[in-house]
Order: structure tokens, then sequence, then C-alpha cells
């Protein structure tokens, strides 16, 4: 694996857990905004946090897929992995473990 190579891969990683950690920020921050104390203050944080690093994603996972020749279909789950809470880190388990990210 090339430098390059590896780095991707590290970013990839990155990106997608730091994803899923601001899908679950912006999801305790609705709780509170709907739930608890009725303030918007959690949404207000990671509302722009999550949408940054949604995109991020999905860029990062394009790079990934061109550069580590990922079947179509993979490429698919993995953009659809951004959409439900914490299944961007499934993912990135996955393609790690089956040795997608070298």
């Amino acid at each position: 694996m090339s430098r390059t190579s590896s780095t991707l891969a590290t970013v990839f990683r990155t990106v997608a857990i730091a994803e899923a950690c601001s899908w679950t920020g912006l999801l305790i921050g609705m709780v509170f905004k709907y739930l608890v104390v009725f303030d918007d203050v959690g949404v207000r944080v990671f509302g722009p946090v999550h949408g940054a690093l949604f995109v991020a994603y999905v860029v990062v996972t394009l790079l990934a897929a061109r550069a580590f020749r990922w079947r179509p279909t993979t490429t698919i789950v993995g953009l659809v992995a951004s959409i439900p809470p914490l299944a961007t880190v499934w993912f990135e388990r996955s393609v790690y473990r089956r040795g997608l990210l070298a």
C-alpha cells in the first residue's frame, strides 16, 4: 500500500467515525430540544458540525471508492450508510475487515 493510499484509508476511517459521533450529538441535541429543556443550543451546535462532516464523508467515500476500486454496489452502500445514525461506523468496519482499504 502506498503512502497516499494509507493516508486516504486513515482519513476515510476518521471521517466515518467523526460523522457518526456528530450524528449522535445531533440526536442528543434534538432530544434535549424537543423533550427535556426545549432549548435548541445542541441542535445549533451539532447541526452545522454534522452537516460539514456528512459532506466530508460523502466526498471521502467517493475518493476511497475510486482509489481502492470498490465495486459500484460497495460505493452505493457506503453512500447510503451516511443516512442512518452510526451506519458509517458499520460500513467503515466492514470495508476494513474485508481488506477494501488496502
